[in-house]
């Protein structure tokens, strides 16, 4: 299906109707298949623009590191610094001269090769060489090991000197504990100044193979140009196994507090327990309990309105649910000042246990469901955010419909189903909570 900017305004005009939420519309068209060497791909043929977006998506992100933080995510930014016979300049160069982009990240579920490039024929042809030869035979060489590093530990370090940044690293380790999403992608000052390059280069062994791939391809391509676009970036890579499925994350048994002493004049709060995954059955009235509790946008939310609007306590504050393919965290948050701590903790819970016990009102709900599909179209206008969600779809196993009813899910929301999902799945009660701040006497 043609996604054009006359396409996009119909839908966001006819979503933001009065009829919204019982409007069905058919999303772009994904097509799916395999790679010769077992990788899977799902493709949107999108004509508008002559580019082409990829996202190559591997099982290979900091869940995998063990007790080497930090090596997932070094192995994912030394791809693109050197393969084969070129050095991380001579990459750079291939691709700024075709006017393409390539990168790599890793985050805790996966590591993702992105590109975006022209499909002028000579200038696609080197971009893809260069990226297949990124992803099947990286340098890892010495002296861009030890820069890549070095940098990493600079940055670590000035992480100490982060407030939000040393409350957020703490909570993860007190929601997760021994599982291994608690530990940072970044890694730690002690694992990052300890890895060795033979541990990248056993890691990208393991993990960069064709059987623990996914990928998502939007561009203005036919199916056999986009069959064999996947078929040359993978074609340099071992066949290889999916990784392990990862274990179960426990709930939290008792809640826990944490204050961790620091000279400012604010105070950072988070608090949060093990939230929902992906495929979880409870995730569409989780997502729209959340959207009403402290995660829409703007004054909407009613931590914003508690908290801000009636008693000026803090100028952000927020929920929200990150799912991942175990259950991701469910976290609160705000910043405030130091006298007013102790109040804005205890309000934000108090709103918390409330929405819990009472779920939203029939006009919260309303607004929530006309303000979440009114937007959805403008979160795949572009070709860029359209392979975001199908690089998301593939990894994480959605239904291949997954855009085409995500308005109509949100749309069968109860306030019933809320409050009945939220007081199974929420416990204020067991909440891990982490205060970043000077320690009062």
């Amino acid at each position: 299906m043609r996604i054009d900017g006359i396409r996009i305004l119909s839908l966001v005009c006819a979503l933001l109707s009065p009829l919204a939420p019982g409007v069905a519309w058919a999303g772009p068209e994904i097509q799916t298949w395999e790679t010769t060497r077992g990788t899977r791909v799902l493709f949107i043929a999108a004509p508008d623009l002559p580019m082409v977006d990829v996202r190559l998506a591997f099982d290979a992100g900091s869940a995998r590191d063990g007790e080497r933080a930090g090596l997932a995510s070094l192995t994912a930014s030394l791809l693109t610094q050197g393969a084969g016979e070129w050095d991380a300049d001579t990459v750079a160069e291939r691709v700024e001269s075709v006017g393409a982009q390539l990168s790599a990240t890793a985050a805790r579920d996966r590591a993702t090769l992105s590109l975006r490039g022209l499909i002028e024929p000579s200038a696609l042809d080197q971009v893809l060489e260069t990226a297949a030869k990124s992803l099947a035979e990286p340098r890892f060489a010495a002296a861009d090991f030890e820069r890549a590093r070095g940098n990493r530990l600079v940055a670590l370090r000035q992480d100490q000197q982060n407030p939000r940044t040393l409350g957020a690293k703490a909570i993860y380790r007190r929601i997760f504990g021994a599982h291994p999403y608690a530990s940072d992608p970044a890694g730690t000052l002690e694992t990052v100044g300890s890895l060795r390059r033979e541990e990248l280069v056993a890691f990208h062994r393991r993990y960069y193979v064709a059987g623990n791939a996914v990928a998502a391809i939007v561009g203005a391509l036919s199916r056999e140009q986009a069959r064999d676009l996947a078929e040359r970036l993978t074609a340099g890579l071992a066949t290889g196994r999916p990784a392990p499925e990862l274990p179960p994350v426990p709930d939290l048994s008792d809640p826990f507090l944490e204050r961790l002493d620091f000279p400012s004049t604010q105070t950072h709060i988070f608090a949060g327990q093990p939230g929902m995954r992906r495929l979880d059955p409870d995730y569409f009235p989780l997502y729209v309990g959340n959207h009403i509790l402290g995660g829409g946008s703007g004054l909407t939310s009613l931590l914003m309105e508690e908290v801000r609007q009636k008693r000026g306590l803090s100028y952000s504050v927020y929920s929200y649910f990150l799912p991942l393919s175990q259950r991701g965290p469910f976290l609160t948050g705000l910043q405030t000042r130091n006298d007013q701590a102790a109040e804005a903790r205890r309000l934000l819970m108090d709103t918390v246990r409330r929405f819990r016990e009472q779920g939203p009102t029939e006009v919260e709900l309303t607004t929530a469901i006309k303000h979440i599909t009114g937007g959805f179209p403008l979160r795949i206008a572009s070709n860029r955010k359209l392979v975001d969600y199908l690089a998301m779809i593939g990894f994480y196993g959605l239904p291949l419909d997954h855009l085409d009813r995500f308005n109509a899910r949100i749309s069968a929301v109860s306030a019933a189903r809320i409050r009945d999902a939220f007081i199974r799945r929420v416990h204020p009660d067991r909440f891990a909570t982490v205060i970043v701040g000077p320690k009062t006497p």
